[in-house]
């Protein structure tokens, strides 16, 4: 048989598949901390256009302020716009694990710090009868691979990682640690090639300022925060038609996804230029008024890259992995306090790229992962992943990793029964990792040489032709 003016059926019964609309699939997202707010709303925002979009916070201690979620969720699409002006109350673990098995979703993206993640991955596979396939994954760069990040999140069926490198070195870690590798390819949704985030009919601002993006653990010293400080105050005397911004991802009280010790804000000396600002908010907000962005290994970074914004990934600490700046090697962006003080910021190197976040989004197939989990568990063939972990205990470990995972929002008889079993016996295992480190110290972290914008100029100034100020910082750096 034919399908009319000679053409063959199976061509046209091809054609009519291939313009059938997709099945509409209903995917929740739930959320805690500021970063994986931001990372979570802004990845459901690139899926496709058949899957309609709900976003639940999850309360936890470090569960992100109103304030905190209006800024994450700036500049969604259309199914998710409204959560910037008016951000979804923070509902219990339990409630919101009652509501997923009376009206089962499709999908669930769990974009959650890795204890809560574990916890509510868990919750799912347990209380939810044909329970919606689980996606998770990591807000920002996520190169080294860290253990952790498997540990918690090996139950889900699939985990988003955001570049080639990434997909690599997690593949290779999850194998070694007996974990099947389940990791798709996502463009980080805040670092999309050519992203802006000027609204349409709004005439953008001035670029007037130099932003420094604030990490509350990287650098970890008080010293060496102290100095990266008086780097920007420098700067700031030093270019007096800048503004310099120190932008915290957190106001006082507010929580966020790492621990802080000593805030920027609190070491400003109070002699500081006006020109030196501290304020929090949107970091798109803060791109559009832009010349150079600065950091020691945000994923801001990315952002600006993203936009053409000239960039700089401050090496004065060295590269290693506790800096979280090995990914940056070679990438262009590298410098130092002085290249910073210079206004002398550097720009993506085109070779570096492809492996390194800014593959074509064609290449992304974490959706279409997500689809085919979508459809296995419609025809009922969705297989259940095994844990990570291995530590035994039953009914009463699950309460200690309940307790550890929400602490003070866990207010059940039995986790408080957990808490007082499991205090002491924890106690006591880090004192016997204490005594370990002390009877065989571990190796330092492997830290690479600090490197500058200075070194890929046809001409280097040695350390004897620099001025007095420029001296001054290259002693302060190294006197640590």
């Amino acid at each position: 048989m034919s399908g009319g003016a000679g053409e063959p059926m199976d061509g046209l019964e091809a054609r009519l598949q291939s313009v059938t609309p997709p099945r509409a699939r209903r995917v929740v997202g739930l959320v805690d901390t500021d970063s994986f707010a931001k990372w979570g709303a802004h990845l459901l925002a690139t899926a496709p256009a058949h899957w309609n979009l709900e976003l639940l916070t999850v309360a936890t201690p470090r569960s992100a302020s109103r304030a905190q979620l209006r800024s994450a969720f700036r500049g969604l699409d259309d199914r998710l716009a409204h959560l910037a002006t008016t951000p979804p109350e923070p509902l219990e673990v339990d409630a919101i694990v009652d509501r997923l098995r009376q009206d089962p979703p499709d999908a669930v993206l769990v974009s959650l710090i890795g204890p809560v993640a574990e916890l509510v991955i868990g919750e799912v596979h347990r209380r939810v009868p044909r329970r919606p396939v689980l996606v998770t994954g990591l807000p920002g760069i996520s190169f080294p691979a860290k253990w952790k990040g498997v540990f918690f999140r090996a139950r889900a069926d699939l985990f988003v990682l955001h570049s080639h490198r990434e997909v690599r070195a997690y593949e290779e870690l999850a194998t070694d640690g007996g974990v099947t590798p389940h990791f798709a390819l996502a463009t980080l949704p805040f670092a999309r090639a050519g992203s802006k985030g000027t609204r349409t009919g709004v005439v953008p601002p001035a670029r007037d300022a130099v932003v420094f993006a604030a990490q509350p653990s990287v650098p970890a010293e008080r010293a060496d925060r102290e100095q990266v400080v008086g780097w920007l105050v420098e700067t700031a005397r030093r270019h007096p038609e800048w503004r310099v911004v120190i932008k915290v991802r957190a106001s006082a009280g507010e929580h966020q996804t790492h621990r802080e010790q000593d805030p920027y804000p609190d070491l400003v000396p109070a002699d500081a230029p006006a020109n030196l600002v501290v304020e929090s908010g949107s970091m798109s907000d803060h791109l559009d008024r832009a010349v150079a962005l600065v950091t020691i290994s945000s994923t801001a970074v990315l952002e600006a890259a993203a936009r053409g914004i000239p960039a700089l990934t401050l090496t004065d600490f060295g590269i290693g992995r506790h800096l979280i700046n090995e990914v940056f090697v070679d990438s262009g962006l590298e410098g130092d306090a002085i290249d910073l003080v210079d206004g002398r910021f550097g720009t993506v190197r085109p070779e570096w790229m492809h492996d390194n976040h800014f593959h074509p989004e064609s290449e992304n197939d974490w959706a279409e992962r997500t689809e085919r989990l979508m459809a296995m568990r419609d025809a009922g063939v969705l297989l259940d992943r095994p844990a990570a972990r291995r530590s035994r205990g039953g009914v009463l470990r699950r309460a200690w990793e309940r307790k550890n995972a929400l602490g003070p929002d866990d207010r059940s008889a039995l986790g408080t029964l957990a808490l007082a079993v499991g205090t002491p016996i924890r106690a006591l295992k880090r004192l016997g990792r204490q005594v370990r480190r002390l009877v065989r110290p571990t190796e330092p972290p492997v830290v690479g040489a600090p490197t500058s914008q200075r070194s890929r100029m046809p001409r280097v100034r040695s350390s004897e032709g620099l001025g007095d100020r420029e001296q001054q910082l290259v002693t302060g750096r190294h006197a640590r």
